[in-house]
This record gives structure tokens, sequence and C-alpha cells, in this order.
């Protein structure tokens, strides 16, 4: 019997709106319209990190303190007149009860400025009342930020009823979203492949390219516009690992291709022109077998008795459109084991005491921050194109009370004044909390430590007086969360005594490191902690590297399932010798090969293992860079 797994129940069947990115029912007198679909988005970034919960990606109004540039879209109604106006939004700091809900803007309906200020009350994601419009049969929307400080717009929903009360979330959200919106269709027929890789990191990416150049017909669904997940721009840590390792030289050649050789100026949170997203992109399109789906967000999946996939639903994360995607064999590289959970394979998940997530940032002595710059370029996906100009004049930031009050605490950069302290990898929170269900508020607490020590430096500080935040992530630098189980559960110990595998498929060179809460930094903010440490002493180091077991890349109990990245058969320990960038892509160069064994044998990921593990060694021993085409 083949079923439909769906992601933490209805809300993850995220479906489908028209051209206009809107919906109208004309009988109910609704008109529905989706933020992430404005035609224009101005300055507003589309965040979707949390739309499974959600409903829906939103857009954020992520200027760094200075108010972003207005998001306009045009809107056509079923009949002219009078409409209750209703905005999803929310005051991002409310659960902290911290004062000043930095998170405000306005909405503008054919030029006229509603009264209501959004995103000043509530903790949760709700429908904001927002008075009445009049409009004729269509009307021009403006989101107007007020703040730059991270205000976020889900939806608008325009009523003429005026009993109606829209509901807040739930399955009644998502049955009013499948009605007004087409969702509740079925999804078009994206395709049929050999093998669809969901996650568009180093991982997936290498694995995707290494299959297609083996022959396979493979789709590649990365739910950003940017291939190379914490790699890209959007994240910019930099891939660490050691590839082309005896006695299988070859293993990292498709890495090596995706991230050059770290040179000097390479590292975490620089400008965004050092993580070369179009070499990423280039080298992907380059493939005739390769389907590339950006924006596509994999949340839901057929599986036949919790045992075989048979397809995934992506759907696109501005227009909401969804595709069904089917293939032979799937790969799992979203990090969050995503398309295991929504077929039933087995995981594990460290729920205290796991490693958490960064937004790193920068700052710099410049006239304008990139997201300034990127709303003038002609080419705002071009990063060589952003002309960051020395500022001579004072950069004044305003009070952020509603951050963390750093006024009188410390924080790495402030004792010694060094700027290279500031917005590294030990800025991390989130080490107690969930790491799918809490991943806004992890966010959003790396956000108001951000503000924070700056409003420190600046304000009570009186440091860098012409400096200004010059950058930050908004998307979630993550590190630990599912970890789909496979025939071979590798441990730290593993590494520690070298077991050897028969099946030894990737080199690992990183030593075991874990993160956990700075006890320096940590008082005064138990169970927010933003500073972390990490792993020292003897339980670090291992005799390295460590070729690591090719029945770690597949799920025991899923039968046409791969991993490759942070979500493959590991313990918590092990992890932290695993999950490093270049070391994921030389994964996914394994998986690609296996995958290539399965078409060529007809079997599945187990029968590579037992039935042709010296296959797999040769293509290992010749490699898939491009010279091995």
């Amino acid at each position: 019997m083949r079923t439909a797994a769906w992601l933490l129940g209805l809300l993850a069947a995220l479906p489908l709106p028209d051209l206009a990115g809107q919906a109208r029912s004309a009988t109910a007198g609704l008109v529905l319209v989706e933020a992430e679909s404005f035609a224009d988005t101005g300055g507003w970034v589309v965040d979707q990190q949390f739309m499974d919960f959600m409903g829906s990606p939103m857009l954020l109004a992520h200027g760094l303190g200075i108010p972003v540039k207005d998001a306009t879209t045009v809107v056509t109604f079923p009949a002219a007149g009078e409409y209750r106006v209703f905005v999803r939004t929310r005051d991002w700091v409310a659960p902290w009860n911290a004062p000043g809900a930095p998170g405000r803007f306005k909405l503008h309906v054919d030029g006229v400025e509603l009264k209501t200020t959004f995103g000043i009350a509530g903790a949760e994601w709700h429908w904001q009342a927002g008075g009445s419009a009049t409009v004729d049969t269509t009307a021009q929307l403006t989101l107007h930020d007020l703040t730059g400080f991270e205000g976020r717009c889900d939806a608008i929903l325009f009523v003429r009823d005026a009993a109606f009360v829209p509901p807040d979330g739930g399955d009644a959200l998502a049955e009013l979203r499948g009605r007004l919106l087409g969702w509740d269709r079925a999804p078009a027929d994206g395709g049929t492949f050999d093998l669809a890789v969901t996650g568009g990191g180093i991982a997936g990416t290498a694995a995707a390219i290494t299959a297609a150049r083996l022959g396979l017909r493979v789709a590649l669904i990365q739910d950003r516009p940017v291939l190379g997940g914490n790699g890209s721009s959007e994240v910019r840590v930099w891939p660490e690992g050691h590839t082309n390792h005896e006695p299988y030289p070859h293993i990292g050649d498709v890495v090596r291709e995706l991230v050059r050789k770290k040179g000097r100026g390479d590292g975490n949170a620089r400008n965004a022109d050092i993580y070369e997203d179009r070499r990423k992109l280039d080298l992907a399109r380059a493939e005739a077998n390769l389907t590339l789906l950006l924006e596509h967000r994999v949340n839901a999946a057929e599986a036949e008795n919790g045992k075989h996939v048979h397809a995934v639903i992506a759907q696109h994360t501005r227009s909401g459109r969804r595709q069904r995607i089917a293939a032979r064999w799937f790969l799992d590289s979203t990090g969050d084991g995503v398309v295991g959970a929504l077929v039933g394979a087995d995981f594990d998940m460290t729920g205290k005491g796991h490693m958490g997530v960064s937004n790193l940032w920068n700052v710099g002595n410049v006239e304008k921050n990139e997201y300034q710059l990127r709303c003038e370029c002609e080419d705002p996906d071009d990063p060589l194109s952003l002309n960051f100009v020395t500022s001579n004049e004072p950069a004044p930031f305003p009070r952020c009370p509603w951050a963390v009050d750093l006024s009188d605490k410390p924080f790495p950069g402030r004792k010694n004044g060094s700027l290279g302290q500031l917005g590294g990898w030990f800025w991390e929170t989130g080490f107690d909390r969930h790491p799918i269900t809490d991943l806004e508020r992890m966010r959003d607490q790396n956000l108001r430590a951000m503000y924070g020590a700056w409003d420190a430096l600046k304000n009570v500080d009186g440091r860098h007086p012409n400096h200004r935040l010059k950058w930050a992530a908004f998307i979630a630098g993550k590190r630990e969360s599912r970890r789909l189980l496979g025939d071979v559960i590798l441990t730290g110990d593993d590494f520690h005594a070298m077991k050897p595998f028969p099946d030894a498929a990737f080199p690992c060179t990183w030593h075991i490191d874990l993160h956990f809460p700075r006890a320096e930094f940590a008082k005064g903010h138990e169970g927010d902690e933003f500073i972390s440490d990490y792993t020292r002493g003897k339980g670090y180091k291992y005799k390295g590297p460590y070729w690591a077991p090719y029945r770690a890349l597949y799920s025991r109990n899923i039968d046409n399932l791969f991993m490759a990245g942070r979500d493959i058969s590991v313990t918590h320990e092990a992890l932290g010798a695993v999950r490093v960038m270049q070391t994921c892509g030389m994964m996914g160069e394994i998986v690609g090969m296996a995958a290539a064994l399965c078409m060529k044998h007809d079997c599945n990921p187990r029968a590579v293992y037992e039935d042709h593990l010296d296959e797999l060694k040769q293509l290992m021993q010749r490699g898939a860079g491009g010279s091995a085409k």
C-alpha cells in the first residue's frame, strides 16, 4: 500500500498559489496574499527555514538596523469595496518578554497607509487585525519596514464578511490556505529520475554531479537560490576537512572542483565572493544529466509500507507551486534527515546537550551594509559587484533594549577590542532546544546576541565609531539534528580505536569536535547561552585519516534511501568528526558511485555492499573528477 507521509502533519503539505502569488474566493469574499510571492520583494528577504511549521515562508526585513526597501505587488479582487485587513506576523522578541517590538512595519494599500503598526504584539504567529481598506478591482500592496530589525510578514488576508475570524494555525489554517490557494490539488508532474537528491549543500551537490557523470538522470532539489549550504555566501562557513588520501587518492576530486584549496583570506564570515556561489552553480548546470531545482523545499513524500520511497513533493518557496519528483533511488542530504523522517526511516537525535546553530556576522568601516548595496546593484547576485566604500563619518547605532542585555556582561571581543572575535563560529546557541521545531527561536537568539553586543560596544563602550554591522546570516548554520540510522552506526570509539571496516569509503580528518556552552560567558544567560566552546584533551584527537564505512550512508529500513552529510549514521560523538563540509562532500561522491552501481545491477544500496563492493572500490580508485568522465 502506497501512502503519503507528511512532516509534522498537515502544515507540512504546502501546496500551490496562482501566477499572481495570491488567491481569492469570490463566494466567501476572501483574498489571501502570500508575502513571499510579492512581485518585488525590495530589501526584504524570503525566509523558508520555518515554513513546515508556519505554513509558508515569510518575508524578513533583515536590514541590520537600517529600514529595508519596500516590497510591492499588485493584487486583484473579486469585487471593489471595503475589506477588513489581517496581517500574519508576530513580535519576534516577545518570547523573552523583551520591550520595544523591533520588527515593526506598515502596510500601504494603493498608497494609503493603514493606521495599524504590525509586528508589535504576540509571541506566536497570528493574524493581527489591521483595520479596513477600500479597493477597486486591483490594488498595489506595499510592505514598509520601520526599523531594519527583523520585521516579518507571512501573509495578508482581505475579508468582506464582518463576522469572519481567520484561524491562527493548525489544520484550520492549512485548510484555509489549501482552499484559497489551490494547495489541496495534486502536485504537478516534476519528472522521473534515477536519483533524486534533496539538499544542495556540498554533500548533495557532490553526489548529484558524481551520479550525473556516471550516467544517471539526477534531480538536485535545493530550497535556497544558491548551492553550498553552510558553505554558501548565505551562511559563510568555510568548508573544512582534507580530501584525496591514499588508498583512494581520487576521493575528493569533485569536492575540489566545488571548493578551491583554502588560501590566505579564506575563512568564516568573510565577504560574499569568497564562497563562490556561481562556481558551484556552474558546475551543476554543466552536467547534461542533472536537473537543478532551486528554491524548492521538499516537505512531503510517498512511501510504500515504510520500506520504499516512490516520490518526494517539492514546493517552490516563492510561487508555492508543488512538483512530484519520482525516482528509483533517493538521497537525503538535508542535514535534518527530512526525507528520512517523512518516509519513516529509523533515526536518532540528541535532545539535550547537542551542538547548536550559528548565524555568523561581521562588521566594517563602510558607508553601507551589504543588504543596502544589494538593493542598489544592477546584478545583486554577483558579489563582485558589491562596492564597499570606506566610511570617514560616524555610523551611529540605536540602543536595543530588546536585545540580549550585554551592557555590563563579558563577550568575546569586548575586553580586548578585537573585531576578529565578533561574529565567529562560537557565536552559537540552542544547545538544549529542539534543533528543528525551535529553530526560529534559536536563530532569533543569535540575532539578539549580535545586536546586544554591537549596542554595548557602540553605545556603552564608545568603540568603533565609524564601523557598522556589515553583514549577518539570517539562514541558520546548523550543526546537529536528526541522524538517520544505517547498517553501521559509527561511534567515537571507532575513531579512537581506528576500527577497520571492509567497506571503508571516505576519509575523516577533522577531530571529534563537539560544541557546548562556554562557561566563561554563560552566567546570566542560562538556557539561552550564545557563546560556545569545543572538545579539548584526550577525547578530541584520533590518528587520522580515518576511513569510515559505506554502510553508514544508507538507511537500514528504507531500501532505496541514501544519506550524505551531517545526517548520516553516526552517534552524537562521532558526528563531531564527520560533520565538516569537505568530508560530507566525499560522502556524496561515494553515494553517487553507489547509485551508479545500483543502476547497473538493478539493486538497492545494501546490495552494493553485499554483492558489488569490489566494483565500488574500483570506482573509488578512479574517482569522478572532471578529467575522469
